[in-house]
């Protein structure tokens, strides 16, 4: 690992940052496109819905035998790879003939996703110093929340203009250029470990099954609550009868507030410990969620997305950091990928679950329940957070 004084975070350009940004950016810059793509292909709206969330299952799917893909290529070029495969996903759906043929390419590009995240979170937790992890792994979290406002803007605006189908050609060119980014970015070579099998990968996850029964379960309650925010605003928008084009107006300067907080996230991470970010963000969207019916217009709903926003954005980069902080040395790519595979199912399974309680208890208790899940998830990043001595910060 490098030294905290020979290390810049400027060196992270090239080979992280960027080819983040650019693979988040097709990633999500293919979302509007599935659901339409679907109808187009004789879908009905039920399993257009399920084709689009077909990217979700193969990143789970993923997210074990990943460690071994990483472990017998290395973080770089698996990254590469990645890329490589999330092209032939996009082209897979750009000439889907059926919808069979669409599902599997979603299916891959969430799979290639899966690999891509797991690389750059091992590359970084190898070659960041500790003192400055907490910042570094922010700005990545913060090239993550520019990829997903960008691809779908960019995305939207492609459709409007000329056609669905034409959405992909994007994407597509996004991950090659990220690939050639990588290929290309000078660096010291990573060292390739022997094969994993997903044997030792689930060996890892029992030996350290405290830290994933812990700070892992914690960091998925995190990752379950920025679900529904996500899923709950819009269907809080519907219900208050808000017009679509003021309710995404709103949504959007929330983000803008979320994106603006990336950094100041690592700094207080990195000045005071992890526990400054993690419990402040899990107890305020813990309160945002439990106050939702206090927005009953308009004005209530912008108030509602801001401090859910502000809430969120004291977190940013925070389960990356916890990952890298709790991956041990010897097994670094087989503990995130349990690790990941945690935080994705989180997300993953948070939105259907607050579409059945909808539908059972209405849109305010049900996100009130999720309210109170992310104080449990404060308890424990509170009880189980190691505490770190405080470093001076450095510039870099």
């Amino acid at each position: 690992m490098a030294s905290n004084q020979s290390f810049a975070k400027r060196q992270l350009v090239f080979p992280v940052y960027l080819p983040s940004f650019l693979f988040s950016t097709a990633e999500f810059g293919i979302i509007p496109s599935i659901p339409a793509t679907a109808l187009l292909l004789g879908a009905n709206l039920a399993t257009a819905g399920f084709i689009t969330g077909l990217m979700m299952i193969g990143r789970l799917v993923a997210d074990i035998p990943a460690a071994k893909f990483v472990d017998v290529l290395g973080e770089r070029k698996a990254m590469i790879a990645a890329s490589a495969v999330a092209a032939a996903g996009i082209l897979a759906s750009l000439f889907a003939l059926n919808l069979f043929m669409l599902g599997a390419g979603v299916f891959i590009v969430g799979a290639a996703a899966a690999v891509f995240g797991l690389a750059r979170l091992s590359w970084m937790t190898e070659h960041v110093p500790i003192e400055v992890r907490a910042r570094s792994l922010s700005i990545l979290g913060g090239m993550f929340r520019a990829g997903s406002f960008v691809g779908p803007v960019i995305g939207a605006a492609v459709i409007k203009f000329y056609s669905v189908q034409e959405v992909y050609y994007l994407p597509l060119v996004l991950c090659a250029l990220a690939a050639i980014i990588l290929i290309l970015a000078k660096g010291k070579e990573d060292l390739v470990k022997n094969s994993s099998s997903l044997k030792a990968t689930f060996m890892i996850a029992k030996r350290e099954s405290k830290k994933l029964a812990t700070l892992g379960v914690a960091s998925s309650i995190l990752s379950a609550l920025r679900g529904t925010r996500m899923v709950g605003l819009p269907l809080l928008a519907v219900a208050l009868a808000i017009p679509t084009e003021q309710a995404s107006l709103y949504i959007g300067f929330a983000g803008a507030l979320d994106f603006a907080m990336f950094y100041l996230s690592g700094q207080v991470m990195d000045r005071f410990g992890r526990s400054f970010a993690a419990v402040p963000t899990l107890i305020g969207l813990g309160i945002a969620h439990l106050v939702v019916g206090f927005a009953v217009d308009a004005n209530t709903f912008l108030l509602l997305a801001l401090f859910m926003s502000l809430a969120n954005g004291l977190g940013s980069g925070v389960i990356m950091v916890l990952g890298a902080d709790l991956a041990p040395k010897d097994a670094r790519s087989e503990f995130l990928a349990s690790y990941r595979l945690l935080v994705d199912f989180g997300d993953a399974a948070a939105p259907g679950i607050l579409s059945g309680l909808v539908v059972v208890v209405g849109l305010t208790s049900a996100m009130a329940g999720f309210g109170f899940l992310g104080f449990i998830g404060a308890g424990l990043m509170y009880r189980y957070i190691p505490k770190y001595a405080v470093q001076p910060t450095n510039k870099g």
